[in-house]
Parts: structure tokens; C-alpha cells; sequence
């Protein structure tokens, strides 16, 4: 299979009859993909994009972090805490409406 730089980010390539490319070592070691790495493949508009996993995945971590709020709590995190003060404010009900309840007893036998 034949290659050949035709400028400082573009490598020309032929497919062989197999169907099959060769990425060349330039770009490999750019990509950081070492032999027998299993990679991504997806077509875009008629462009093929082909990444790593450990890319995929520092890719699909960096958008989460734009989405994080600030102070760095987790969405799950803040739900979580939401929860629990809900369950503490109908805690602290409850415990009025049983105190609310046992006057009301205590009244009524003394009447």
C-alpha cells in the first residue's frame, strides 16, 4: 500500500483489493495508537473519523466537565443531597404533627 505526505497534516493512502488501509506510523504515534489497539469508526458527512477508546473516552469526559457545575458537584451528588434534606424537612413534619397530635389527646381527656 502506498503513502505519501502531501503536507504537514495530510497523508494520501491507497485502499488495497482486501479493502484495507495502513495508517502510517506518523500518524499513529500522533494518535497515540499502538499495534492490535482496537479503534473507533464512525462516517460523518461522508468523512470517516477513526479514534482510540482512551480517546473516545478523555473526549466524552472533557464535554462532561462543561456541564458539571460550579463548585465541582456531580448532578447525581446534588440530587442526592436534595433528597435527603426533602426527607429530613417531612421527618421534622411529622414530628411536629405528633406532638401537634398528642396535645390535642391530653386536651380531650382532660375535658
Amino acid at each position: 500500500m502506498e503513502s505519501f505526505v502531501t503536507g504537514p497534516r495530510f497523508i494520501r493512502c491507497k485502499i488495497n483489493q482486501n479493502g484495507r488501509i495502513v495508517i502510517p506510523a506518523a500518524i499513529r504515534r500522533e494518535m497515540g495508537i499502538k499495534a492490535g489497539e482496537s479503534l473507533l469508526m464512525e462516517v460523518e458527512d461522508g468523512v470517516l473519523r477513526i479514534e482510540s477508546h482512551r480517546a473516545r473516552i478523555r473526549r466524552i469526559q472533557e464535554e462532561f466537565k462543561k456541564i458539571i457545575p460550579p463548585g465541582g458537584m456531580l448532578m447525581s451528588d446534588q440530587l442526592i443531597a436534595e433528597r435527603r434534606e426533602e426527607a429530613r424537612r417531612e421527618e421534622e413534619e411529622m414530628r411536629r404533627d405528633r406532638a401537634e397530635h398528642g396535645r390535642w389527646a391530653k386536651e380531650d381527656q382532660v375535658a
